[in-house]
C-alpha cells in the first residue's frame, strides 16, 4: 500500500476518536467550519442512463456529493477526495457527518478533506471492525419503509403520462411489484407498508427553470414536495420517488434530499425519474437502491463501464432481466453483499473463512429466495488484514438460480464470486482472461464439476453439486507454490463438456497446466491484477 495513503487512513480512524472528544464537550451548535470541523447531512446522488440506442454515444454515469449543512445550505465535496478520506463513503449516505479540512497552509495538490466520519450514533459501533476485517460502518434499514410517490408536471408541458393508479400499483405486494421486491431481497427485513401516490402536481417554473446543463434536483425535490404539500402527510416517510413528465438530463437519479415538509426541515431518501424511467420497474428499483444508500457495482475487466455486471441490480438494471407487461422491465436481485451493507443477511446465514485457514470446508448455499433456507446466503472469504482496515479486501461468494419473477432471465445458474476492493464497491470475478466485458459469460459463472482458484486469493472454491435451493461448495486452501501466479481460467471446449458429464473429479480452473497453450514451457502468464474502482438512514425529522 501506498505509504502516503497508510498516513492518510490512520490519520482518519485518529481523528474519529478525537472528533468523539470535541463533540461531547462542545455544546450544540448549529453547523460551521470553525477549527476545520463542518457538520451536515450528507448527500450523495447517482445519475443513470438508459443503454444507448444503436450508433449513438452513451452517456457517462454521474456521482456527486454534497454536504447540507442547514435548510438550502449545501456544497458539493470534491467526490475523490470523500472516497479516499472516507473509506467507505457510502456507507455514510443520508447520515450526519463530520468533515475534517485541512488547514489552508497545508492543503497540497487541490486536497482539502482530511476525514470524514459519521457523528449520528455510538462512534464504537461505526469504526467496529467485522470478522473479515473491514470495518462495519453502514447504517441497516428494517422494518417499514414508508415510500411517497410525488407526480409533478413542468409548468410548460402538459402530458400526463400515467394515472395515480399505475404508480400507486407499483407498490403492490404481489409478484413483479415494488412491496414484493424489496420484502424478498431483503428476506422480508424491510416492507413498503403505508406507501402512496399523489398527484399529478404542477411545477412553478417551466423545464428551463430545472434542467440546464445539469438538472437542479434539490431544486426539483423542494418545489415538488412544496407542491404536494398541503395534502401529502410527510410524516413516518422515508424516502420520496419523484416523477416528472419530460426529460430531466437523460438519466434517472438516486440519492437523498433535503426540503421543509409539514413545517420541518427533513432530509429523505429520494429518486427523480423520467417518464422512460418509471415505465420500467427495474429502474425506479435501481434508483431506490441508491436511495437506501447502495453503489454501483461491477465486474473485473478494468473499462469505465459500471453497468456490466448482470449479477445486481445496482450494475446493469437493463439487461438479462424478466419483463412484465405492465411494469416493463423487473429488477433482478441486488448481490449478496449489497444485502449484508443493509444488515440484510442473517447471522445464521453468513459465514466467514479467515485467509489462514487451512481446512477444506463444505456449505449448503443457497439463494435468496428459496423458501425456508437455512443455508449459506453469504460466504465470505478473507485475504490477509490490511493495516488500512478499509484497503482489507474479501471476497464474496453466493448462489443465483433461474427463478420468477426476478431472475428467469439471469445468463445461467451458478455460483457467483464477487470482489470488495477499496472505497466499498464490489467486483464479480471472471475466470477467462482477459475477462469479458460484460459477464454474461461462461467464465464469470462457477457449475458443478469446476473449482476456480481465486486471484490473489488463500483459496480455492468448488462447486459440488446443484441442489433444490442453490448448490453444495467446497472451499479449501490453495497450495502455496514458489512460482509465478497460474491463470485464474484454464480450460478447453473438451474440458467444459466433460465438467458437464459428470461433477466426479472437479475441474480446477488454475492447476489443468496440460490444457493451457503454453503449459509446455516454464512460463505462467500472471493473473491480471483487479482494478481499483472508481468509486458508492434517514427519516422525516420532527
Amino acid at each position: 500500500m501506498d505509504a502516503n495513503l497508510r498516513v492518510r487512513r490512520s490519520g482518519r480512524l485518529r481523528f474519529q476518536a478525537m472528533l468523539v472528544l470535541l463533540l461531547a464537550c462542545s455544546a450544540a451548535s448549529p453547523p460551521s467550519r470553525a477549527d476545520g470541523i463542518e457538520q451536515g447531512v450528507l448527500l450523495l446522488r447517482w445519475g443513470d442512463a438508459p443503454p444507448a440506442a444503436p450508433g449513438q454515444a452513451a452517456r457517462v454515469p454521474r456521482f456527486t456529493a454534497w454536504l447540507e449543512t442547514a435548510p438550502g445550505v449545501r456544497r458539493p465535496l470534491d467526490v475523490e477526495q470523500a472516497k479516499r478520506t472516507a473509506g467507505d463513503l457510502y456507507a455514510l449516505a443520508n447520515r450526519r457527518v463530520a468533515v475534517s479540512h485541512a488547514p489552508r497552509a497545508a492543503r497540497g495538490a487541490g486536497r482539502a478533506i482530511d476525514a470524514i466520519v459519521p457523528v449520528d450514533r455510538v462512534m464504537s459501533r461505526t469504526i467496529a471492525v467485522g470478522e473479515d476485517g473491514r470495518p462495519r460502518m453502514a447504517a441497516p434499514v428494517s422494518g417499514s419503509t414508508r415510500w411517497i410517490t410525488l407526480m409533478c408536471r413542468f409548468a410548460d408541458v402538459a402530458e400526463e403520462q400515467k394515472p395515480r393508479a399505475f404508480f400507486q400499483s407499483q407498490y403492490g405486494d404481489a409478484p413483479g411489484q415494488l412491496g414484493h421486491y424489496w420484502s424478498q431481497v431483503s428476506r422480508h427485513a424491510i416492507d413498503l407498508a403505508g406507501s402512496s401516490a399523489h398527484g399529478w402536481y404542477t411545477l412553478p417554473g417551466p423545464r428551463s427553470r430545472y434542467v440546464g446543463t445539469q438538472p437542479d434536483l434539490s431544486l426539483l425535490f423542494a418545489d415538488c414536495t412544496a407542491a404536494a404539500d398541503a395534502e401529502v402527510d410527510f410524516s413516518g416517510v422515508i424516502g420520496i420517488n419523484l416523477m416528472f413528465n419530460g426529460e430531466l438530463d437523460g438519466r434517472a437519479w438516486g440519492g437523498g434530499a433535503c426540503a421543509v415538509l409539514d413545517g420541518l426541515y427533513g432530509c429523505l431518501r429520494a429518486t427523480w425519474n423520467p417518464p422512460w424511467a418509471f415505465d420500467n420497474l427495474a429502474v425506479m428499483a435501481h434508483e431506490m437502491g441508491h436511495g437506501y444508500g447502495l453503489p454501483h457495482s461491477d465486474n473485473s475487466d478494468g473499462d469505465a463501464d459500471t453497468y456490466d455486471n448482470p449479477w445486481d441490480l445496482m450494475s446493469d438494471s437493463w439487461r438479462r432481466a424478466s419483463s412484465d407487461p405492465v411494469y416493463g422491465l423487473l429488477p433482478k436481485h441486488i448481490n449478496a453483499y449489497q444485502r449484508e451493507r443493509l444488515g440484510w443477511v442473517p447471522a445464521a446465514n453468513r459465514r466467514t473463512l479467515q485467509a489462514d485457514d487451512i481446512g477444506t470446508h463444505e456449505f449448503l448455499l443457497d439463494t435468496v429466495d428459496a423458501p425456508g433456507t437455512t443455508g449459506v446466503q453469504l460466504l465470505v472469504l478473507a485475504l490477509p488484514a490490511q493495516p488500512d482496515p478499509f484497503a482489507t479486501v474479501i471476497y464474496t461468494v453466493e448462489a443465483r438460480r433461474r427463478t420468477a419473477p426476478y431472475e428467469s432471465n439471469l445468463p445461467g445458474d451458478a455460483v457467483i464470486i464477487h470482489a470488495l476492493t477499496h472505497y466499498g464497491t464490489t467486483q464479480s470475478l471472471d475466470s477467462d482472461v482477459p475477462p469479458a466485458t460484460y459477464s454474461s459469460n461462461e467464465g464469470s459463472m462457477l457449475k458443478p464439476g469446476e473449482r476456480f482458484r481465486l486471484p490473489q486469493g488463500q483459496h480455492w472454491v468448488e462447486v459440488v453439486a446443484a441442489t433444490d435451493t442453490g448448490f453444495r461448495v467446497r472451499v479449501g486452501p490453495v497450495a502455496r507454490v514458489m512460482s509465478s501466479p497460474l491463470p485464474a481460467l484454464v480450460r478447453t471446449a473438451g474440458v467444459q463438456a466433460s465438467a458437464r458429464r459428470s461433477s466426479a473429479r472437479p475441474i480446477d480452473r488454475a492447476s489443468r497446466l496440460e490444457t493451457w497453450p503454453g503449459a509446455a514451457g516454464w512460463a505462467c502468464i500472471s493473473t491480471p491484477a483487479l482494478p481499483r474502482p472508481v468509486l458508492p438512514c434517514i427519516g422525516h425529522t420532527r
